[in-house]
């Protein structure tokens, strides 16, 4: 999932300074499941805005034509709309109601995982070219703090990293050994992975996919 949370109110404050409607625009799934941009945040939010005249609209996604279209209506009551999704809710909208002005709520932080309550680690970086086959289920690009591709740096103590003085990262080359090792695959590390395409990453420009296999003649199957 996609891990965000909220901005500080005073930064929301002040970038709605002079809009006299706003609608604040939740997002029923990623920014849910974190608790930064859910109906209940969304409520809170209102709540705190006291002085202005604001209204709810509760998305199910803010990243689909699907989940948008039946809102428009609600979605542009207003002077602003304040979104409470990631960087991509935030684009879709502005895409979508290219004349009313779309602003931030959350600031994005990463792909990730939950680990416990209210509790999210990095796991992905979207590097587009997945090596996790080679690596047991372990990421080096997002999970080495170097995103060192064959083997560890040689500063980790007692499986942790050094980038830390309270060594509370794992190592992630650590966790790839370990997991070699039971399920007998330690040859497979001696293989050197080569330099990697970084054109299937974000330096190639803004990516995109899309499923040929699931169109025919223009349709959706």
């Amino acid at each position: 999932m996609i891990v965000a949370e909220q901005k500080p109110f005073e930064e929301i404050e002040k970038s709605l300074a002079g809009y006299g409607r706003v609608v604040i625009a939740s997002c029923g799934t990623c920014a849910t499941v974190c608790m930064a941009g859910g109906e209940k945040e969304a409520l809170v939010l209102r709540a705190l805005l006291a002085g202005k005249d604001v209204s709810v609209v509760n998305c199910k996604r803010q990243c689909d034509h699907e989940f948008i279209d039946d809102l428009a209506d609600d979605l542009l009551d207003g002077d602003v709309i304040l979104s409470l999704a990631c960087g991509v809710g935030v684009q879709f909208l502005s895409e979508k109601f290219a004349g009313r002005l779309v602003l931030p709520g959350l600031n994005t932080l990463f792909y990730g995982a939950a680990r416990g309550f209210a509790h999210w680690t990095e796991y992905c970086q979207g590097c587009g070219s997945c090596m996790l086959e080679a690596t047991c289920g372990v990421c080096p690009v997002s999970r080495c703090s170097k995103s060192n591709f064959n083997g560890p740096c040689g500063g980790s103590q007692g499986g942790k990293c050094e980038l830390e003085a309270s060594s509370s990262i794992d190592c992630a080359w650590q966790l790839i050994y370990d997991r070699a090792k039971a399920f007998g695959r330690l040859d497979n590390l001696a293989d050197i992975a080569e330099p990697r395409d970084w054109r299937s990453s974000r330096d190639g420009g803004v990516r995109s996919l899309r499923r040929a296999d699931l169109i025919v003649e223009g349709q959706q199957i």
